[in-house]
């Protein structure tokens, strides 16, 4: 058997031939004495062995792997991209001194390659599992005319250099699997950025995935390893000769080695002997933060807010980050500090190694292109100096208690300037800021005027003034009873008759139980959603008040926005913010869109539902449930950022309430917890089983109801409960994601959803707690118990399609189903 681990996890692979290795009482190989197929060098101290394998097909390997390790883990491969097509191969000397592997009719696979000829050769396999060629009575490290630790294959073993010889020209580069059970070069690799200031990095082919950050003297800036670094040592050296990485165990005996994984992530394991298993000590990318450029231009990913990107201090955002709020005058800029931060991106950065802090600072004010400068390690001490001139990218900050940010200084417009770090602004630089705020002020209030000149004589549709609409009384879930005013800006009817035209079927984006949402066009060019209630339906305004009562105060980026409404004698209607992409369902249950969700989306969609829900839970000014969260619900802009909609079906919480009931239960199968489909009650933790089943289906890409599945299960929940059990989770992964996805991340993802759909409510973890396990990868998960599987009347798909109101009595609860939203 041989094995590879890719995720903490041990794969075994299954040999098509049984080979009877022999292993030679030596670890040299020279021109008389040859490595045959059935043979294998072990190293000195039997640390490492090298010999020939094959996995469940007709491809030959010469590879290197842990003599004492079983099930045995490969770490070099000499031939990984040229395979021997057969079950025969041989290592040799060949006559030119260099090593070579050779098949049945004696043709050369794969050579060691040097081209200056080399007599009396000899090819040793070291303790370090480092395979050498050197001249037969010469073992100087420094004399090796070839070495394996000069050509890895996907893992990084203590005292090998991962980095650029200038002397050689020889870049060492770590390069993935293509997959599990085959050692080619795959799509993704880890290596150094030697442009700016060094750093290492992750790429999916040529794109950049992640980045380390420059050294600090102590380990890579961005990838301050969380566990374990007592028990090794980080080197990295910039010379004039060469440019490197390297690990060290502080006990020789402990076996540790970096890993690029199949699923392109770094990763660093270290050998349990009690449990027999290789141990995920650390891995990069750690977090969503480690993922490169997550917030875009001048944006700062921080894992601890929400949301987890956010903009410098005198920017604002833009389409695609962030963007200055005010012009930079040069004379007149600033410098903001900002600490503990992971520098930008610094391909493009220059660097002075001779400049301290001052230094540094005097020469970006006087270069007006300068964004930001930064403090740097030297290697002898003191600092050095890093000055960008282009916009900063892929920057994170790290809290007060995690080590390897750095200092930094951005370029900011006067009227955002708070302070000057390197001294006090002088009252030139007061006066300036006040004229400037002046000028600004006066500019703004000019703009004002002219926009309330312009919107008076183009009637858009809207009132001149919102108006004050009364809404109540309104009955709480806590039995109390209120009678709301708010300011609302009403539309005229006859306005969003023209916008939608006539409320055409053209212009129709949905319809369910409530009535049908329109399109419409108002004559400034603003696209709107026009939600027109049903006449006739008590619900509609029912409806009304909810959406009126609760969006119109409730502010928050993954929740739909509520422009307005319409009342004209019977006609009710509300207005929207007009999503491009419509609602999530249109894309996760649709075999040719749902390929357009790829794996990261995903993952941020769902990220961005647990946001919301965790403002309606938690952080608006109510305790706000839902009660009909599911995929039609859930509302993509044209960056397919996810909002929750629809809160006709949601009620408000007193500040300690927890629990309330009802004999209307109203809701979506396959999505309502079992308490309040069967009785009637509901809470904070019925909207998390409802996110669960969500999570599932975003996972999955199919429904919870509705679907076929294996041996008789009833739903999406069973199945993926089955095969949890089971240990083949990952089978729940849409196919159409394909291989592109971390199986780490599935996993952790599947267990969340299994986690919130447990049958008692009381297992079910809090929004707040799912929105730090989505986003931590160190929190550990508790096992999850049995689901609810609660799916009431069981509807074929044109059935539900074709019933949109339907009720059903379960123990004299009225259940109110709405399946088309």
């Amino acid at each position: 058997m041989e094995t590879f681990d890719s995720h903490g996890s041990t794969f075994i692979f299954i040999f098509s031939l049984y080979i009877p290795f022999l292993s030679l009482a030596t670890d040299i190989i020279t021109p008389t004495q040859p490595l045959a197929m059935n043979e294998t060098l072990v190293s000195s101290r039997e640390v490492f062995e090298l010999g020939f394998f094959h996995f469940g097909n007709n491809n030959l390997y010469l590879g290197i792997w842990y003599r004492q390790i079983q099930p045995r883990t490969i770490v070099w491969v000499a031939n990984r991209d040229a395979p021997i097509n057969s079950s025969f191969g041989k290592l040799i000397i060949g006559d030119d001194g260099n090593i070579v592997l050779v098949d049945r009719a004696e043709i050369a696979i794969w050579s060691s390659n040097q081209s200056v000829p080399v007599i009396n050769t000899v090819a040793q396999l070291l303790d370090s599992g480092n395979f050498v060629l050197r001249r037969e009575n010469d073992e100087n490290t420094k004399n090796y005319i070839w070495q394996s630790f000069d050509h890895p294959t996907d893992t990084l073993l203590p005292r090998m250099k991962l980095g650029l010889s200038r002397t050689t020209g020889i870049n060492r580069v770590l390069k993935s699997w293509k997959s599990n059970n085959n050692p080619a070069s795959g799509d993704y690799s880890f290596g150094i950025n030697i442009h700016g200031f060094p750093e290492f990095v992750l790429r999916d082919k040529e794109t950049v995935t992640a980045r380390t950050g420059p050294w600090n003297g102590i380990m890579f800036s961005g990838t301050p390893e969380r566990e374990g670094v007592s028990i090794v040592n980080f080197n990295f050296q910039n010379t004039s000769d060469e440019i490197y990485f390297s690990f060290e165990t502080v006990n020789s005996s402990v076996y540790s080695r970096y890993l690029v994984s199949t699923s392109g992530d770094l990763q660093r394991f270290t050998w349990t002997p009690a449990a027999g298993t290789w141990s995920l000590y650390w891995k990069f990318p750690w977090d969503r933060c480690d993922n490169y450029n997550r917030c875009g231009p001048f944006g700062i990913c921080d894992v601890n807010s929400s949301p987890i990107c956010k903009c410098l201090s005198g920017f604002r955002p833009g389409s695609n980050g962030c963007v200055r709020s005010f012009g930079l005058d040069c004379g007149s800029d600033g410098f903001q500090q900002l600490k503990n931060i992971k520098l930008p991106e610094g391909s493009k950065a220059f660097i002075d190694e001779t400049l301290n802090l001052s230094r540094c600072a005097e020469l970006c004010k006087r270069n007006c292109s300068c964004t930001a400068y930064a403090n740097m390690y030297v290697p002898w001490g003191g600092s050095g100096c890093a000055i960008w001139v282009v916009d900063l990218m892929d920057m994170r900050q790290y809290a007060e208690s995690e080590s390897g940010g750095r200092d930094i200084y951005i370029r900011v417009a006067a009227p955002d300037l708070g302070h000057l770090p390197t001294g006090k602004k002088s009252k030139n630089d007061n006066r300036v800021v006040k004229i400037v705020a002046i000028v600004v002020g006066i500019f703004a209030g000019l703009i004002t005027l002219l926009i309330l000149v312009y919107l008076k004589r183009k009637n858009t549709g809207r009132l001149k003034k919102s108006v004050t609409l009364r809404i109540g009384p309104q009955e709480r879930t806590d039995g109390e009873t209120q009678i709301d005013e708010l300011d609302l800006p009403l539309f005229d009817f006859t306005t969003l008759v023209i916008a939608t035209n006539n409320f055409s079927d053209a212009n129709e984006l949905g319809q369910g139980g409530f009535g049908c949402v329109y399109k419409g066009t108002l004559r400034g060019g603003e696209v709107v959603a026009v939600k027109r209630l049903s006449r006739v339906s008590h619900q509609g305004i029912e409806e009304l008040k909810n959406e009126v009562e609760l969006i119109a105060k409730l502010q928050h980026r993954n929740l739909v926005r509520l422009l307005g409404c319409c009342i004209d004698v019977e006609e009710k209607l509300l207005i929207y913010e007009f999503m491009e992409n419509k609602s999530l369902d249109a894309f996760l249950f649709d075999q040719e869109k749902k390929p357009e969700l790829n794996w990261q989306l995903r993952l941020d969609i769902i990220d961005g539902i647990a946001r919301g829900l965790l403002y309606l839970h938690q952080d608006s000014r109510f305790k706000i449930i839902h009660r009909d969260l599911k995929a039609s619900n859930i509302l993509l802009d044209k960056k397919m950022n996810p909002k929750i909609s629809d809160f006709g079906m949601a009620r408000i919480f007193g500040s300690d309430q927890t629990e309330a009931k009802t004999k209307k239960v109203v809701g979506t199968y396959g999505y309502m917890s079992p308490e309040y489909a069967m009785d009637g009650n509901f809470s904070t933790k019925s909207d998390i089983y409802s996110f669960g089943v969500l999570v599932l289906e975003i996972v999955s890409g199919k429904k919870n109801s509705g679907s076929l599945y294996t041996s008789n299960e009833l739903n999406l929940l069973a199945h993926a409960w089955t095969l949890w059990k089971e240990g083949k989770a990952l089978e729940l992964v849409d196919e159409s994601v394909e291989a592109k996805f971390l199986e780490d991340e599935a996993l952790r993802c599947i267990q969340i959803g299994l986690l919130c759909v447990q049958e008692q409510a009381k297992d079910r973890p809090s929004m707040s707690k799912v929105v730090l396990m989505l986003n931590s990868e160190t929190a550990k998960l508790p096992q999850p118990k049995y689901p609810g599987f609660f799916i009431g009347k069981k509807y074929t798909e044109t059935e539900s399609s074709s019933k949109q109101n339907d009720s059903v009595t379960v123990n004299e609860v009225t259940i109110t189903v709405l399946d088309v939203r």
